[in-house]
């Protein structure tokens, strides 16, 4: 495993990034609206990341033909925007990155349109919170699986939620999946220690039913076994001598 430790300067370019990724994000989220579909969300996406004079970090990579993943309901991840139309009731995960400087950041959201249920609003609600609770355990010194322990935690055993384990988050920098991975439930085996300089994309992702997945035949969206809904949130971190700076914050 090679664990990179980024110098304040890269940290600096990397909070750059991260300004700008939660500023496009947020952009997203207030053009996301019933009757609109994914294309028209990416196309936008694509527009904001030129008049920021930054880089889709998922265009191209391995082969991914779009700036967001948009998944929605029981869609997981990796869903290619198309010609879907956002509907009442929808739950829309927007996932994104940018690369800019040399550095990416990368974070996810989760959108409600209109009348979603309220267990479901629920559901959004606990990942959400499972995101923020493992960000405040992070500083140096602590163990990396204690982020995945937190997670599953507040998500599985507080709430009866599913986490999909072969999803993970990651180390991130110069390039967009860096080591460590980090998983989203109890790893018995410790990991490495969190050191200042290190940065870290953390990503719950759940299923609110059980969490068996399946990979559709364009190879990219993956969605629920039970087609229940899916939900992810994500933050770029960098770790910091006084703990956890989120560089992607909204």
């Amino acid at each position: 495993m090679s664990i990179t430790i980024k110098s304040p300067k890269e940290i600096e370019i990397m909070r750059e990034a991260g300004k700008i990724l939660a500023t496009i994000l947020h952009e997203i989220e207030e053009f996301s609206a019933i009757g609109k579909t994914t294309k028209e969300l990416n196309d936008f996406a694509e527009k904001k990341m030129k008049q920021y004079k930054v880089k889709p970090s998922f265009k191209g990579y391995q082969g991914f033909p779009a700036a967001l993943c948009t998944s929605v309901n029981e869609q997981v991840v990796h869903t290619i925007p198309g010609d879907y139309t956002l509907k009442d009731g929808d739950i829309l995960t927007v996932d994104c990155g940018v690369f800019h400087k040399g550095f990416h950041s990368d974070s996810a959201i989760t959108i409600l349109l209109g009348n979603v249920p309220e267990k479901t609003k629920e559901f959004v609600y606990v990942v959400k919170k499972a995101l923020q609770a493992a960000i405040n355990k992070v500083k140096p010194g602590t163990p990396l699986n204690t982020i995945g322990t937190t997670i599953q935690k507040i998500v599985e055993h507080d709430h009866g939620y599913s986490i999909i384990k072969e999803l993970t988050g990651h180390g991130i920098g110069r390039e967009l999946h860096e080591d460590p991975f980090i998983v989203n439930f109890r790893d018995y085996a410790s990991g490495p220690t969190l050191k200042a300089g290190m940065t870290v994309a953390i990503e719950p992702i759940v299923a609110m039913g059980d969490s068996s997945i399946i990979t559709l035949d364009d190879k990219w969206t993956i969605i629920t076994a039970d087609k229940m809904p899916s939900c992810q949130w994500e933050h770029t971190i960098a770790v910091t001598e006084n703990g956890a700076e989120i560089l992607s914050k909204r």
